[in-house]
């Protein structure tokens, strides 16, 4: 039944017991019902707490997608805070969503010193449907609840203490519970029953404003406002059925159903099955190798996790760089809060930086961030091997290289696994987890270790010019580059992007990254470009006018004074005349027609990733997608959104522009069969 009961004198404990983290399925709310028509004389209280480390983090999302069942959580609510015996909440770990709205619905509340409170339905496209957008600004008042419910806030105990949300915090809030004084409770009222918030028309306007820069484009968190608005002018019974309806026709929407399957993809992100008994060496130290902006990055997320870190440089004025790119991150961190003065100092000092090879301290592991060039990391990778004992894993953070190629410099090359890293490496969540050909198990066991370590996203990936994310960023690069040839302008094409949901367009990214680091793995693949496809020579001649980006003030766009981007008519001088060389006559094209072109593209590298076994799983690309390379969250990832649209449309696009150009439009094998049996991309099984 998902609940445990028992006695202790007059006192009934019910457990919420649905592990791990109690979710309030079906069966859990008829256990509820099922207490409260229990009840008798003989109880004077009824302490609710939750089994193990959680309270309850939340309804039971793969609920959403079946009709609602009786009894319905609002119901359950009402009746536990109508009971005549008062309920206690003791809540000694998360309560989170359906959870919080339990104990809002308590005459009592108790948190452990660890625990955590909110209501964070909107990060999953929904609104608190239990009486959280009616109870809790009448508990704490509309200002308060309006800064937790639309941002899908949770707070600590003591913040939860002092805005009134909680009423005491105690070790053992159980106990607290089973002590406490009923006459403190007998003659509250229900939060229901509480006097009505002032309505607070500059929060609401703050409210908004705060959930149109943080979740732009989203429904849900405009929709909890409104009804967060409605508790200061309807009666709380009419304001709960508008709260209801809302509820169930957001959970049936695209975007709510888009934002489930992110859920659950991070959830899934793990190690495949194959490496459950495979032991990971333990790492407590490393090394990396380079100590620019990736490397720091890559060392300062070491170091927060507990990690001994050597950063290895190989002359004395990269060493003191690497210095200051480790004090540049602890000194940010310290002035967002994250860290004391004294806690940046610690790390300053903590993370050593050496030259050269011949003192390192025996690490298990090692991280390579140098320049994509292969003959440089065979030189780091030789010389690693000679400097580190034999069980330390050897990682590369290469973005396109052949992780085979780099391991065929080691005598043992099983040591080797790929780490790709995304800058900037201490914040990103993702991390690409690159399986070589010799890759050992222990290896690859000892990525996905570091990875749920460091608090990171891991995705398997298979070897490949540039994995699955930079390969797919080549497509949707190469495809806006030959809009811009074709008749487009670069501020047309990043503001049908923008409109679709990313932060920023492809062009104005670059900017941001630099045109030198692009600039660069071209030259690189200059020798085996494919003659039959377009090639665009635009940025180049950008490059080679010293035109990087934000870094150089001008790019794409221009920054005057280091300020906000301008357009820029000498790029769009540039663009006509390239397309004059070219013999192109441009014309003109919606922005509906961009963003259908770059995401077909995507999709169609996607899916020939996904059928080569690249990536094992469509959920994949979608993280990767979403983690990497900023797709709409509220859109699902990249397969996500194609299982949407429907692979038999994505093929009529393909066929409508490979017409155009058969060879930049040659259409996956996996879109053809898809389209021909109708099947999804998310039902498609790792390749054999």
């Amino acid at each position: 039944m998902s609940i445990r009961i028992e006695k202790q004198g007059q006192a009934m404990i019910v457990r919420l017991d649905n592990p791990p983290v109690n979710a309030i399925g079906h069966a859990m709310r008829l256990g509820l019902r099922d207490v409260l028509d229990q009840l008798d004389g003989g109880v004077d209280r009824v302490v609710v707490t939750g089994a193990g480390s959680a309270f309850a983090a939340g309804a039971d999302a793969r609920e959403f997608d079946a009709p609602p069942a009786e009894p319905h959580l609002p119901d359950v609510i009402a009746a536990l805070e109508q009971c005549p015996v008062p309920w206690i909440a003791a809540i000694n770990g998360v309560a989170l969503g359906g959870g919080a709205e339990i104990v809002l619905g308590c005459g009592y509340r108790i948190a452990a010193p660890g625990a955590q409170i909110g209501l964070p339905e909107v990060t999953l496209g929904v609104i608190p449907g239990a009486g959280g957008t009616q109870r809790l600004p009448r508990l704490v008042g509309m200002k308060a609840a309006l800064d937790i419910i639309p941002q899908g806030k949770a707070l600590k105990a003591d913040e939860a203490l002092a805005v009134g949300l909680i009423d005491q915090i105690a070790d053992d809030p159980l106990q607290a519970a089973l002590a406490l004084d009923l006459a403190i409770v007998s003659d509250r009222p229900a939060v229901s029953a509480m006097p009505a918030p002032g309505r607070d028309d500059e929060a609401i306007a703050a409210a908004r404003d705060a959930a149109n820069r943080k979740m732009r484009m989203q429904t849900a968190p405009q929709r909890a406002i409104d009804l967060v608005a409605l508790s200061a002018e309807l009666p709380f019974d009419d304001a709960m059925q508008q709260e209801r309806a809302a509820f169930l026709e957001l959970r049936q929407l695209d975007q709510a159903r888009a934002l489930r399957h992110a859920f659950f993809a991070e959830r899934g992100a793990k190690a495949p099955a194959s490496l459950k008994d495979v032991a990971p060496v333990d790492v407590r130290s490393a090394i990396v190798v380079g100590g620019g902006t990736m490397g720091a990055g890559i060392a300062y997320a070491l170091d927060r996790a507990g990690i001994a870190v050597t950063i290895v440089e190989n002359d004395q004025g990269a060493v003191e760089r690497a210095g200051v790119n480790i004090a540049r991150l602890a000194e940010a961190a310290e002035k967002r809060g994250l860290m004391s003065a004294a806690q940046s100092a610690e790390v300053k000092q903590r993370i050593a930086v050496v030259e050269g090879y011949g003192a390192l301290p025996a690490a298990d592991l090692a991280i390579e961030a140098v320049f994509e060039e292969m003959a440089v990391k065979h030189a780091v990778f030789s010389a690693l091997e000679k400097a580190l004992p034999a069980h330390a894993v050897l990682a590369t953070n290469t973005s396109y290289l052949d992780v085979n190629r780099i391991a065929a410099v080691l005598s043992a090359p099983s040591r080797l696994v790929g780490l790709h890293f995304f800058a900037p490496a201490h914040i990103m969540k993702l991390l690409e987890i690159v399986e070589g050909e010799a890759t050992s198990d222990v290896a690859l066991a000892t990525g996905f270790a570091l990875a749920k370590r460091l608090k990171k996203i891991p995705v398997l990936a298979g070897v490949c010019d540039g994995f699955i994310g930079n390969r797919i960023l080549t497509r949707y690069r190469e495809q806006a580059d030959m809009l811009l040839l074709d008749g487009a302008t670069p501020w047309e094409v990043d503001e049908a992007m923008a409109a679709f949901g990313y932060a920023m367009g492809p062009y104005e990214t670059q900017d941001l990254s630099g045109l030198d680091i692009a600039y660069a793995n071209r030259k690189r693949k200059a020798e085996t470009r494919d003659p039959a496809r377009r090639y665009i020579a635009i940025q180049d001649r950008m490059v080679e006018q010293g035109r990087l980006g934000r870094k150089t003030g001008v790019g794409w766009y221009r920054y005057p004074g280091g300020g906000g981007k301008v357009v820029d008519p000498l790029i769009e001088d540039l663009i006509r005349e390239e397309a004059h060389f070219a013999k192109v006559a441009r014309r003109e094209f919606s922005a509906g027609e961009i963003r259908e072109r770059l995401l077909a593209a995507m999709i169609n590298e996607a899916a020939a990733i996904l059928d080569e076994g690249i990536a094992a799983a469509a959920a994949d690309i979608d993280l990767v997608t979403l983690h990497g390379y900023g797709f709409p969250r509220w859109r699902g990832g990249l397969m996500h959104y194609a299982d949407t649209v429907g692979a038999g449309a994505i093929h009529e696009r393909l066929q409508r522009y490979r017409k155009e150009d058969p060879v930049v439009w040659r259409i996956s094998p996996l879109i053809e069969r898809l389209a021909e049996s109708g099947g999804r991309f998310a039902d498609v099984k790792p390749a054999e």
